[in-house]
């Protein structure tokens, strides 16, 4: 059932995707202000409260309403199971910003480009050379197909292969939403958070996030150059300064063979890419701390669409050969 509710949860999010600014995000969004507002008095138990309640709950829901219906009727069930994938998983929730920036740039267009990309991550890529631009475009893509598809896609499987239905996928969306919400509160002036809830759920992000980075990596690798990305994986991740991010994307660049990481312009994503010093270790290749390859061209673009479609295509082949040999067995 698992292969059927991916699917089907896919096939409408293309049809029939959710539109930008939609409900479902002002409403988490409404859901992290109130349990911040509520539960976080600024001690340390304080933090694990609300991310229990911001992360663990809407997931004990998600499970329960699943087992109710599965009580019912098993086409209830999956069609419970499709409705959540449907909010949780797919490229539409994000794709739109890619393909405006993309159009943007195949017009010459490279201020609308910027402009777009700053409103899409909350940046200032005002002053991005175009190479820069392309990569901050190229990285930010990776990570969002693997959060919003791989990651969600892992979750799901694996605990709805134990009866827990779609509660993996509202767990890992939830998590990852707490750690961005509360990361970019964190920078937001007269906004102050709990220092102990920020760095709690990032932490307990990147645990969640530790296995599925890596199948994402390893998928990757598999439907690109695998020898190359094997070895970026291995040489280069540690560029990035969040490890999981630094898996995929040097994985990602050794499949397609386009140069990511180096330093960051002022102001643009000081959390995605560590200082000089930091990637030494990894490879004294370069003195900009980049993966090796071809310098970002628009063309890369459409590489990184087919890389993360094949990948999709993998991940999907292998679940239904999974559902098939269970139906068997």
């Amino acid at each position: 059932m698992s292969f059927f509710a991916v699917l089907f949860a896919l096939l409408i999010e293309q049809l029939k995707p959710l539109p930008r600014g939609n409900v479902v995000h002002d409403s988490l969004t409404g859901w992290m202000r109130w349990t911040g507002r509520n539960f976080d008095a600024g001690r340390d138990h304080h933090a694990w409260v609300v991310w229990g309640i911001t992360a663990l709950v809407p997931a004990l829901i998600a499970w329960g309403v699943h087992a109710g219906l599965a009580h019912l009727n098993v086409l209830l069930a999956l069609a419970w199971n499709v409705a959540v994938l449907y909010l949780t998983l797919g490229f539409r929730q994000f794709s739109h910003y890619f393909t405006d920036i993309r159009d943007a740039l195949d017009r010459g267009d490279e201020i609308e480009a910027r402009r777009l990309l700053s409103e899409w991550r909350h940046l200032d890529a005002s002053e991005l050379p175009r190479t820069e631009l392309l990569r901050h475009v190229i990285e930010h893509s990776l990570l969002a197909a693997h959060r919003h598809v791989f990651g969600v896609f892992f979750w799901f499987v694996l605990l709805s292969s134990f009866g827990f239905g779609p509660a993996g996928a509202v767990l890992y969306r939830m998590a990852e939403f707490a750690s961005r919400y509360w990361g970019f509160k964190s920078r937001t002036i007269d906004a102050p958070v709990n220092d102990r809830l920020l760095n709690l759920s990032q932490r307990l992000f990147n645990l969640l996030d530790f296995v599925p980075a890596r199948m994402t990596a390893f998928g990757f690798a598999v439907v690109g150059n695998f020898e190359e990305a094997v070895t970026c994986w291995r040489r280069d991740a540690g560029l990035w300064k969040h490890p999981n991010e630094g898996i995929i994307l040097a994985a990602a660049a050794g499949a397609v063979g386009v140069q990511l990481g180096g330093s960051a312009a002022p102001g643009v994503t000081p959390d995605r890419s560590k200082t000089f010093e930091a990637g030494a270790e990894a490879d004294a290749m370069n003195a900009e701390g980049s993966t090796p390859g071809l310098t970002p061209v628009p063309g890369h673009l459409r590489s990184i669409v087919g890389l993360v479609w094949r990948s999709v295509v993998l991940w999907m082949l292998l679940l239904a050969l999974l559902s098939l040999a269970n139906l068997v067995g």
